[in-house]
């Protein structure tokens, strides 16, 4: 093989090394700028908590999920109960005003018992890390979420 021929394969190779990590960073650029960490990693990787603050945050994160579970479950039953109004009658009637009534209540229950649990949790955090929180609460009720 020639001086040109493997200065092309050297050449070839580096690019294709250098397009797939270019590829790879920036598909990572993107997730984290879609992705922003979860409020549950917010608060615990970047308020420096206390270990006394994680452990009535565990306690309070412990209670929603069980109350979450129960929401979602919630949710799925008025989800059933919709898919077998609209089979039963293929038009839209009190059994599927009905289903949709109880999907939104379920909504608005999980919603509250959502908003509560944010509200527990700032009570754990200091004055500093409140101010911290309130901000990241604000930032994810109002960013666009396209």
């Amino acid at each position: 093989m020639g001086l040109i021929s493997r200065n092309l394969l050297m050449t070839l190779a580096l690019s294709l090394v250098a397009i797939g990590a270019g590829a790879w960073l920036g598909a990572q650029f993107f997730v984290h700028q879609r992705h922003p960490a979860s409020l549950h990693e917010f608060v615990h990787e970047q308020l420096d908590l206390t270990a006394e603050q994680k452990a009535r945050l565990d306690r309070l994160e412990r209670d929603f999920a069980a109350k979450r579970a129960a929401h979602e479950a919630e949710l799925r039953a008025a989800n059933a109960e919709l898919a077998a109004a609209i089979q039963a009658g293929h038009e839209y009637n009190p059994q599927v005003q009905a289903a949709i009534d109880r999907f939104h209540r379920a909504m608005e229950a999980m919603q509250r018992d959502t908003v509560f649990h944010v509200l527990e949790m700032r009570t754990v955090l200091t004055p500093a890390q409140a101010a911290e929180y309130d901000k990241r609460i604000t930032r994810v009720l109002t960013e666009d979420n396209r």
